[in-house]
């Protein structure tokens, strides 16, 4: 009942904005927005933890506020990424903490096709969500390509990926992310191979995970929530915030990561928050 109310006297009421009960209602609603947020760049870069992130990790926990890790890394599982922040410090999460681009395309993809056999020109993770989804694995006339980062690529993957599409089969991506933050610097990711492929083949990838409305959808269904009453919390303009926005999220940029102030100037849209890093996010005011 509480939930449809500020929507009803937001639209019919004139005087909304004085009457106590929908302060009251409106001030719930804002201290109960989940979070849904990236993990490269925002928590940690590569090996690195980014400071304040644990703070924030803690407070959420503690606060009982209802989030998640929504990653376009492909290469790990959620106990792999449960794991590494364990192994960072951060203590307390659950596999069902984290959704990554892996998880969304292997559904997708079930969605599209029961038992189908799939190409992977990517990391051990992708190839376990997409197991775990009942696809076999093929280089023989599969129905799919599915491509995502991997730090094991070979002149051999790249060749039978092109030849396979070339020959009918469907051409995927996990994530259009062209670099991603390490300490140190950057590194290639899934978009370059996705790049290599794609210029080879003359065929665009239908990729799945951000700035995919799909992944969005895929994390507010998995809280049980509306896009209105959840944040995004990012590194990245054209993916974390531009996906966010478009899903009707509330957007948090953090400069830990890939875009920074000046960079923000060349995207015709902007995010709600700017924050130096998640350390500095009081979850319960945004």
């Amino acid at each position: 009942m509480l939930m449809a109310l500020p929507i009803r006297i937001k639209l019919f009421s004139r005087h909304w904005p004085h009457d106590p009960e929908v302060r009251i209602i409106q001030k719930t609603k804002a201290m109960t927005k989940s979070i849904i947020s990236d993990m490269d760049g925002v928590i940690y870069r590569g090996k690195a933890l980014i400071p304040g992130a644990n703070d924030f990790v803690q407070r959420l926990l503690k606060s009982n506020v209802p989030f998640l890790f929504l990653t376009n890394n492909a290469e790990q599982t959620p106990l792999d990424l449960k794991l590494k922040l364990e192994h960072l410090g951060i203590k307390g999460l659950t596999e069902d903490n984290f959704i990554t681009s892996a998880m969304a395309t292997a559904m997708f993809l079930k969605n599209q096709k029961e038992n189908a056999t799939v190409y992977v020109v990517g990391g051990g993770g992708l190839i376990n969500e997409l197991y775990n989804v009942g696809f076999s694995i093929s280089e023989s006339n599969p129905d799919y390509v599915v491509v995502g980062k991997t730090t094991s690529l070979s002149y051999e993957q790249l060749k039978k990926a092109v030849r396979l599409i070339d020959g009918g089969a469907k051409f995927i991506g996990t994530n259009p992310d062209m670099i991603d933050p390490v300490e140190g610097g950057n590194e290639p990711a899934a978009g370059t191979i996705l790049a290599a492929i794609a210029a080879a083949t003359g065929k665009t990838p239908y990729i799945v995970g951000k700035p995919n409305a799909l992944m969005m959808t895929l994390a507010t269904r998995k809280l049980g929530v509306h896009p209105d009453d959840a944040v995004m919390i990012g590194d990245r303009m054209d993916t974390d915030i531009v996906g966010g926005m478009e899903a009707g999220m509330t957007t948090v940029l953090v400069l830990s990561g890939v875009s920074t102030k000046e960079s923000i100037k060349a995207f015709p849209y902007k995010p709600d928050h700017i924050f130096n890093n998640v350390g500095e996010i009081d979850p319960a005011v945004l």
